[in-house]
C-alpha cells in the first residue's frame, strides 16, 4: 500500500465510523432511520402488550391441552418478537405479554380471536379442523394463466390432514367444487378445487391483496388451537425496569469499554491501537444492524452485547501473537504481518464457524430467549470476524504505509519455555472431578432441604401474579425502591418482577408461589406502607413463561449444535478425537458453572439459559485456539514427541488464553459491578464460566486429547 493510499483509507476510516456513529446516535431523516433509539426493546426495557384469553366453555380443559394451546401460540407471537412470552394464569387463563408494542387493539386484530376453524366440503362433511394445518403464510407467486404476479396463502397439513385433503380435493375435481373454511361458524374462504391436492401443501389464490391474504393466514393459523379462547382483558404495560437499569448497563459498556482499549494498547501497542479503531465500528455497525434486522433487545441482550465487545477482541488477539512469533522468529514487519495473518487465519474460522453452527441451530430450533440470543449470538461473531480479519487489517496496513515501520511499535514475543502442563495432567482431571461431583452433591442437598436441586426462579417454577392498584401513580424507580424490597421481605426471593399498566395506577408483581399466610403478609404491608385497600389487590397462580415445550427445543437445539460441532471439528482437524475431547471440554465448563449455580443458589431464570449457551460457545473458541496450535506443531513429529507438541502449543495460546480472558472479564465486571439485581444473577455466573473456560482449555483440553490419542490407536477419518 502506497502511503497516499494508506492516508486516504484511514481518513476513509476515520470518516466512515464518525458518519455511522452520527446515525446511531441521530438517526438519518424525520423518522430518525437507523439511530439506536429505534432498537425495539423488551418488555423489562420498554414494556408492551398484555392480553389475557380464557377458554370458553364450563369444563376445566386438561394440562395436555393447555400446554399445546400455549406452545401454538408462543410461536404465533414470535412473530412480533422473539421476546414474546405466553404463559398460564390460573387453570384456564393464558396470557401474552409482546413487547416493542403500544396498540393492544392492533395486536387482537393481527392476532386474530382464536376459535373453531374446520374445512368442509359441498355435502357438509366436515374434512379437516384447524388442529391438522402445520402452518398457513401469505405470499406472492406468478399466475399460472396470466404470469401476473398474484397473492396467494400457502397451507401445509400434517399427516392425517394430508390422506383427508387428498380423498375430499379428489371428489371434489370433477365440477371443481370448493372446500368451505369455517371459523366461528362463518365461511371465510370457499377456494374452488382444480386438482387432487395429495402433497400435503397447497396454496389459495385469489386474494385481492397481500393483506388480505395475511388476514386469512392468520385467521387459519389462530383456528388450529385445540382450545376456543375468548379475550379477557388487554393491557399496555410499562417497562419492568426502571431508567437506573438502561443507565447503569450503558456506564457499565462505556467503562468496560475504555479499560479495555487501554489494555490492548498498553499490550499490544501500535497493533492494539488498529484493533481499538476497529471495535469502534464493531461498536456502531454492531448497534446499526439490530435496528436494520428489527432484534428485540433485552437486558440480559444488552449484557450480551457488551460481552461480546469482549470477545471481540479475541480473533485480534491471535493475530497478535503469530505476528510478534513471526518478528521473534526474524522476519520483516510487514511480512510479519502477512505471515501471522495466514497462521491466525484456521483457528479463527474453526473457533467462530463452530460457534456459528451453535448460533444458526438456535434461531431455527430454539424459541423465545433463546432464539433473541441466537440473533445477538449470530451477530456480534459475523461482526467480530469482520472487523478483525478486515478493518483491523487495513489498519495496521496503513499504519506500516504512513512509515511507522519500526518493530518496536509492534513488538516481538519472548523465547518461553514449553511448560511441562501434561505432568500435571492427574491433578487437573482430579481438580474437575472434584468440582462436578461437589455440583451434583449441592444438587441433592438442595432438592432435600428445598425440593428442587436448583434455585429456579418464576420463569421455571410459575409462580403468583399479584394486581395492585396503588392510590398514586409510582414510577417504575420508585417501585424498585419501596415496593420491592419489602415485597423480597415477606418471600424471602430477590426475583421480582414488576410492570406497570398504561394510563393507570395499576402495577404488577410477579413473584414465586405465595402461600396464604404470604398473601395475607402481601396485603397487609400494602395495606399499612401504602393504604392500598385489600379490594385493590388480585391475585392469580401463573404457570412458567418458559414451557416444556420451549425447555425441549432448547435441549434438542443444544443437542444438535454440540452433534454438528463435532462433525466439523472431526472433518476440520481429521481425527474425531480433537471433537470428542472439545465436546468434553465443553462438558466439563458447563457442569462446573452448574456447580456455582447450585453451591451459590443463584437465581435460575431466563437469563440462565443465555449463560449457559455463552459459556457454550467461549468454551469451545477457547479449546479450538489450542487444538489448531496442537495440529500444526503435529507435522513431522514422531509418536514419542507428543507431550512436548501438547506442552508446546498449550504454552504457546498462553498469553492469548489469559488476554482474551482477561478482557472478557473486565467487561463481565463491569456489568456486575455497576448492574441491577437482574443484570448481577447474569454476570456472576459468566464470570466463572469465563475462568473454567481459560482452565479448561489450558490444563484440560490438551491433556484429554493427549489421553485419547495415547489409548485409542484407531485413527478417524
Amino acid at each position: 500500500m502506497k502511503k497516499n493510499k494508506a492516508i486516504a483509507t484511514l481518513i476513509i476510516i476515520a470518516l466512515l465510523i464518525a458518519g455511522l456513529g452520527y446515525v446511531c446516535a441521530c438517526g438519518v431523516g424525520e423518522n430518525k432511520t437507523g439511530a439506536a433509539e429505534n432498537i425495539k426493546l423488551g418488555l423489562d426495557l420498554a414494556g408492551g402488550v398484555s392480553i389475557t384469553y380464557q377458554v370458553v366453555g364450563d369444563e376445566k380443559p386438561s394440562t395436555d391441552d393447555m400446554n399445546d394451546t400455549i406452545y401454538k401460540l408462543q410461536k404465533r407471537v414470535e412473530q412480533y418478537s422473539t421476546e414474546a412470552q405466553v404463559y398460564q394464569e390460573g387453570a384456564d387463563r393464558i396470557n401474552i405479554e409482546i413487547p416493542g408494542v403500544s396498540d393492544a387493539n392492533e395486536i387482537l386484530e393481527e392476532l386474530g380471536k382464536p376459535g373453531s376453524l374446520y374445512f368442509m366440503d359441498v355435502n357438509g362433511n366436515t374434512v379437516i379442523d384447524g388442529t391438522q394445518v402445520k402452518s398457513a403464510t401469505a405470499a406472492t407467486q406468478n399466475s399460472q394463466s396470466t404470469g401476473s404476479k398474484e397473492y396467494v396463502v400457502e397451507l401445509v397439513l400434517d399427516e392425517s390432514g394430508t390422506e383427508a385433503f387428498s380423498a375430499a380435493t379428489a371428489a371434489a375435481v370433477p365440477n371443481h367444487d370448493p372446500i368451505y373454511i369455517y371459523y366461528d361458524n362463518a365461511i371465510v374462504s370457499a377456494p374452488s378445487v382444480q386438482s387432487q391436492i395429495d402433497s400435503g401443501s397447497c396454496v389459495i389464490t385469489g386474494m385481492e391483496s397481500f393483506e388480505a391474504a395475511e388476514q386469512l393466514a392468520s385467521t387459519i393459523r389462530i383456528g388450529g388451537l385445540k382450545l376456543e379462547l375468548e379475550e379477557l382483558r388487554s393491557n399496555v404495560v410499562g417497562a419492568q425496569l426502571g431508567s437506573q437499569a438502561i443507565s447503569t448497563s450503558l456506564k457499565a459498556a462505556i467503562a468496560g469499554f475504555i479499560i479495555v482499549a487501554v489494555f490492548m494498547i498498553a499490550v499490544y501497542w501500535l497493533p492494539g491501537l488498529a484493533s481499538v479503531i476497529a471495535l469502534c465500528a464493531y461498536v456502531v455497525l454492531a448497534l446499526l444492524l439490530l435496528v436494520g434486522f428489527n432484534i428485540t433487545l433485552t437486558l440480559p441482550g444488552i449484557a450480551g452485547i457488551i460481552l461480546s465487545i469482549g470477545m471481540a477482541v479475541d480473533a485480534n488477539v491471535i493475530i497478535f501473537a503469530r505476528i510478534r512469533e513471526e518478528i521473534a522468529a526474524g522476519k520483516t514487519v510487514q511480512s510479519a504481518m502477512k505471515n501471522g495473518y495466514e497462521k491466525a487465519l484456521s483457528a479463527i474460522i474453526d473457533g467462530n464457524v463452530t460457534t456459528l453452527l451453535a448460533a444458526v441451530v438456535l434461531m431455527v430450533k430454539g424459541s423465545g430467549t433463546v432464539k433473541g440470543f441466537a440473533q445477538t449470538l449470530f451477530l456480534g461473531i459475523v461482526l467480530s470476524m469482520f472487523t478483525a480479519l478486515f478493518v483491523t487489517k487495513q489498519i495496521m496496513s496503513a499504519f506500516y504505509a504512513v512509515g511507522l515501520k519500526d518493530e518496536k511499535f509492534y513488538g516481538a514475543a519472548k523465547d518461553v519455555k514449553p511448560m511441562n502442563f501434561l505432568s500435571k495432567k492427574a491433578a487437573f482431571f482430579g481438580i474437575s472431578v472434584i468440582l462436578i461431583v461437589a455440583g451434583f452433591v449441592c444438587m441433592g442437598m438442595n432438592s432435600k432441604s428445598t425440593g428442587a436441586p436448583l434455585n429456579y426462579s418464576l420463569e421455571f417454577l410459575g409462580g403468583t401474579s399479584s394486581n395492585v392498584t396503588f392510590n398514586e401513580d409510582m414510577s417504575i424507580d420508585d417501585l424498585e425502591t419501596k415496593v420491592v424490597p419489602l415485597i423480597a421481605e415477606i418471600t424471602g426471593d430477590q426475583n421480582i418482577q414488576q410492570s406497570k399498566v398504561a394510563g393507570t395506577n395499576e402495577v404488577i408483581f410477579k413473584t414465586r408461589t405465595l402461600t396464604v399466610e404470604e398473601r395475607e403478609k402481601f396485603n397487609q404491608m400494602m395495606s399499612d406502607s401504602f393504604g392500598v385497600a385489600e379490594n385493590q389487590i388480585q391475585t392469580e397462580t401463573i404457570s412458567s413463561t418458559i414451557s416444556d415445550e420451549m425447555k425441549s427445543d432448547s435441549v434438542v437445539a443444544v443437542v444438535i449444535a454440540v452433534i454438528l460441532m463435532l462433525i466439523y471439528i472431526w472433518f476440520r482437524f481429521k481425527d474425531l478425537r480433537f471433537g470428542a475431547s472439545a465436546v468434553l471440554c465443553l462438558c466439563h465448563d458447563v457442569l462446573v458453572v452448574l456447580a456455582f449455580y447450585a453451591a451459590a443458589k443463584v437465581s435460575v431464570g431466563n437469563t440462565f439459559i443465555a449463560c449457559m449457551l455463552t459459556i457454550v460457545g467461549y468454551s469451545i473458541n477457547a479449546t479450538i485456539v489450542v487444538f489448531d496450535r496442537v495440529r500444526e506443531n503435529l507435522r513431522g513429529t514422531r509418536a514419542d514427541e507428543l507431550a512436548d507438541v501438547v506442552n508446546k502449543s498449550v504454552t504457546q495460546t498462553l498469553s492469548r488464553s489469559i488476554f482474551t480472558s482477561l478482557t472478557t472479564f473486565i467487561m463481565v465486571a463491569a456489568i456486575y459491578v455497576l448492574g441491577v439485581t437482574s443484570i448481577k444473577e447474569f454476570a456472576l455466573p459468566l464470570m466463572v464460566g469465563i475462568i473454567c473456560g481459560t482452565y479448561s482449555s489450558v490444563c484440560v483440553a490438551g491433556a484429554l486429547w493427549y489421553v485419547f490419542k495415547k489409548n485409542i490407536a484407531t485413527k478417524a477419518k
